[in-house]
């Protein structure tokens, strides 16, 4: 089952430089701020800052699906003709991360909480 939209990830170059503009943008201290990942949480979303992002293939920001079953939907969107981008990985505390890119080149990520 999806549980809808509630994460974007935003590969940047500059980390320092998106967190200012983030900062200002949405007004709240991140609640992680590590080199590797900065995240934010502001009117129910949680926006991410990922310096590594382009080198993973992000082109662009990245909407993540909440899922119950991350394993059980990638496998769903692969068989639909989506191509992997990157497979379901823990990314700390339980959390899962994986992502897809659609025929158009479109990023879809997908995020189930431990």
């Amino acid at each position: 089952m999806t549980t809808g939209l509630k994460t974007i990830v935003y590969p940047v170059k500059d980390l320092a430089r998106a967190k200012c503009l983030f900062g200002a943008l949405l007004q709240v201290e991140p609640y992680a701020d590590e080199p590797y990942y900065v995240g934010y949480k502001a009117a129910g979303q949680d926006v991410g800052l990922d310096p590594n992002g382009h080198g993973k293939g992000m082109t662009g920001p990245v909407p993540y699906w909440h899922v119950d079953d991350i394993r059980g939907r990638l496998a769903a969107l692969l068989e639909a003709g989506g191509e992997l981008l990157q497979d379901a990985q823990d990314v700390g505390g339980g959390r899962m991360i994986a992502s897809v890119k659609d025929a158009d080149g479109n990023l879809v990520g997908l995020i189930q909480d431990a």
